[in-house]
């Protein structure tokens, strides 16, 4: 049995969030939120709140799960919208800053 959980339009670079989902996909549940909540990464906070809705989610759909057999089965990132804002620079020429935004997916599941 597997649920999941989505974290849509986060405003963080997925680039960063990626290098926080890459610690944890495949590892157990309690040992995957052990490692976000000591990281000193920013985007370990949203991610440890998506894999705590991910693990609610499975333990609604069946109460007799054990905590010790849920597993991170899958875990990506995806490219949300890019706000586009115009910062002045010299000679008045404007540079272009892109604020990134970003998509994440954890998908937990029991061993069986």
């Amino acid at each position: 049995m597997e649920a999941r959980a989505l974290k849509r339009f986060t405003p963080s670079s997925p680039r960063k969030m990626r290098l926080v989902i890459d610690l944890i996909r495949g590892k157990s549940a309690s040992e995957a939120l052990n490692i976000l909540q000591f990281s000193d990464k920013m985007a370990s906070e949203a991610a440890m709140l998506t894999l705590k809705s991910a693990i609610s989610n499975l333990t609604q759909k069946d109460a007799g799960i054990s905590p010790e057999s849920i597993y991170v089965k899958e875990a990506f990132v995806d490219v949300g919208p890019t706000m586009k804002r115009i910062s002045p620079a010299p000679m008045g020429r404007a540079y272009r800053i892109r604020k990134r935004s970003h998509h994440l997916t954890i998908i937990v599941a029991t061993k069986q």
